[in-house]
């Protein structure tokens, strides 16, 4: 028997719509409860966040429900930020086909996200204003989460097994090798604050406009290099759920991902939102806007607050949140080797960060399947063949081809903001160009 077993071969990975539909099928397809609780003080009054937990994808159909949580955190004032949680969503949503399956959704829907940032990004620079923002959203299906980033501002996961994952990647100049040098490949310069003696102090930052983050929406007057192009994530949770952590760079500056996950284990979300924030200023103080949503993801059949904690260890957070003292005990303990293994196992379905529009936009056939041939893939505008006419370098005019390609198809407006976005990055040497999207942060 033991040799039997060993000429076994492992089985193949299964595609997303197979495992979609299995779920569907049974075993884990009753959906799990969404609960959430959110925290924040403000130093600037630059942070927003954004909680949609009942939104449906087909209106009156229950089985088509999803929810969204978001946080902004804008800098050089809010419109950024404000225009973005009042559009953004409704920007990604025009993405989406109509009539799709589920499956076909949750395939499309990191495309959409794409689209959806770069038209918010459009719209807003449109307005004239030189605000900038950074951008997490989150969109929960079941037990499959999706999460799309610009900025600092982040999202991890806390599974019921004790792991902590980041689900996003922080684009801060400082930080990140690899944005750096695409800023500077595509025209930008990164360096620090210059005083009058030629001293540079500060994190790095680019110019023009001093920006310290590589990617936002808005920011008009730093120039196109500082792109809209989210980092896109998904996962597929098991079926015992977990919790997400979104917050801006005010919670992560103070505490680790692992401690605001510790710190918060056993609480329901909206006392373990205000948990978090409370350890971040007790940490450094309020130093900037301090912004915490927390969501729990659980299974139908257990109850609505998470399992792990004692009785005595809720207390003893419950008093270190109310009165500022807190017992050794409370802490959860990262990584419990005595639990299963399977208990909290989350799986990759999606993971993307070029900031190559193109690539982004173009490795769907499903969502291009679905729609009209002239539909520009960022703006949702239906255009009529030869009417889309771009003045060329020489002065002249190029028209739309008239029959589509297997690029993305974009009206002028969009292919120009494309063009400036990428600038002197498309003249990389074409292997390190290839390289720069496989990068694993």
């Amino acid at each position: 028997m033991e040799s039997a077993s060993n000429e076994e071969t492992l089985p193949p990975a299964l595609p997303l719509a197979t495992l979609i539909g299995r779920e569907l099928r049974g075993g884990g397809s009753e959906r799990p409860l969404v609960r959430y609780g959110h925290s924040g003080f403000a130093k600037r009054g630059e942070d927003y966040f954004l909680v949609k937990p009942d939104c449906l994808r087909v209106p009156g159909d229950p089985s088509s429900a999803f929810s969204v949580f978001a946080v902004f955190d804008g800098h050089n004032g809010v419109s950024a930020a404000v225009f973005s949680k009042e559009h953004l969503l409704d920007d990604v949503m025009s993405a989406v086909p109509q009539g799709i399956s589920r499956e076909d959704w949750l395939q499309v829907l990191p495309r959409a996200l794409v689209a959806g940032f770069v038209k918010t990004d459009i719209d807003f620079q449109r307005k004239g204003e030189m605000s900038g923002t950074t951008a997490t959203l989150v969109v929960i299906d079941g037990f499959t989460v999706t999460v799309a980033s610009v900025g600092d501002s982040r999202c991890i996961l806390d599974t019921q097994g004790g792991v902590v994952s980041l689900l996003t990647v922080d684009h801060r100049l400082e930080e990140n090798v690899e944005e750096r040098e695409r800023v500077t490949a595509s025209g930008g310069e990164v360096s620090r604050l210059n005083l009058c003696g030629g001293q540079q102090v500060g994190p790095l930052r680019c110019w023009p406009g001093g920006l310290c983050l590589s990617r936002s929406i808005g920011d008009t007057d730093v120039g196109e290099f500082i792109v809209p192009i989210p980092h896109v994530k998904q996962v597929k949770l098991s079926s015992a759920g977990g919790r997400l952590i979104i917050a801006s760079d005010g919670i992560w500056d103070a505490v680790s991902s692992e401690i605001a996950a510790q710190a918060c284990r056993g609480l329901p979300a909206e006392l373990a939102a205000k948990l978090v924030v409370k350890q971040a200023l007790k940490t450094t103080g309020l130093k900037d806007d301090t912004t915490c949503v927390v969501v729990d993801i659980i299974p139908s059949d257990h109850c609505s607050t998470p399992p792990p904690s004692s009785p005595k260890q809720n207390q003893n957070k419950l008093r270190f949140l109310l009165f500022g003292r807190r017992s050794h005990s409370s802490v959860g303990k990262l990584g419990d080797k005595k639990k299963s293994a399977s208990f909290g196992f989350v799986e990759e379905l999606f993971e993307e960060g070029s900031a190559l529009l193109e690539e982004r936009l173009g490795r769907n056939s499903l969502s291009k399947a679905n729609l009209p041939p002239f539909r520009c893939a960022i703006c949702q505008v239906d255009q009529v063949p030869f009417e889309d006419l771009i003045t060329d370098n020489g002065g002249g005019y190029c028209s739309a081809p008239s029959t589509p390609s297997s690029c993305p198809y974009l009206c002028s407006g969009c292919r120009k903001k494309k063009d400036a976005m990428e600038g002197a990055l498309m003249k990389f040497p074409f292997a390190l160009r290839r390289w720069l999207p496989e990068i694993q942060h």
